[in-house]
């Protein structure tokens, strides 16, 4: 098991993988990767941390105020010292993908915005194609685990129950959100290390 391990560790710090979003999914996510020893992560976002988002975002109260990017980029670096972190706060638009995602290993698609989310997937389908992506859609509510599932299509990889919105009646929640941002996080392992199998 441990030359397992060591393999593992010694093939993932080779990789890196881009995180458009560092709120529920993208935080969540992120600390998962930096767990298991990935080599780089790339992490964009343009928001602040605030109160409301401390009961699914992988924050703390004393990072209340600062930019997103800085408070995970100081998570992750605590969590994991090898992990090297860049951050870009800004918002996304088409331009700028190609040169933040371009020379990622795999995608990890964690947007609030739904036009941002269309417009992410969009450039990404059509600049880089064949670039493996893992988005997420229905997350929201609770209960309903065997509802979450991961689905294929090509190079596309979509976690979530698919159906499920946020709204008043049906908050995203820290499990269900959790869980959603992890099956993210293992899917990325599922196609780096793939052929380790």
């Amino acid at each position: 098991m441990s030359k397992i391990k060591g393999a593992m560790t010694d093939e993932l710090k080779k990789y890196c993988v881009g995180i458009a979003g560092c709120g529920g999914l993208g935080s969540n996510c992120a600390v998962a990767l930096s767990r298991v020893g990935i080599g780089r992560l790339i992490i964009v976002d343009y928001d602040v941390v605030n109160k409301s988002n401390l009961n699914r975002q992988y924050y703390f109260i004393d990072q209340i105020g600062r930019k997103k990017t800085a408070a995970l980029m100081e998570t992750l670096r605590r969590i994991n010292p090898d992990v090297r972190v860049t951050a870009y706060d800004r918002p996304l638009a088409p331009q700028d993908v190609l040169p933040v995602f371009g020379n990622c290993d795999v995608i990890v698609e964690a947007l609030d915005d739904r036009e941002m989310k269309r417009m992410l997937i969009e450039t990404i389908l059509s600049e880089l194609p064949g670039k493996p992506l893992v988005i997420a859609s229905g997350l929201a509510g609770w209960g309903n685990n065997n509802a979450l599932t991961t689905r294929t299509m090509d190079n596309v990889y979509v976690c979530g129950d698919e159906t499920s919105e946020a709204g008043d009646d049906m908050p995203p929640l820290a499990p269900r959100v959790g869980i959603v941002a992890n099956m993210q996080a293992n899917q990325v392992l599922e196609i780096l290390l793939g052929a380790m199998k």
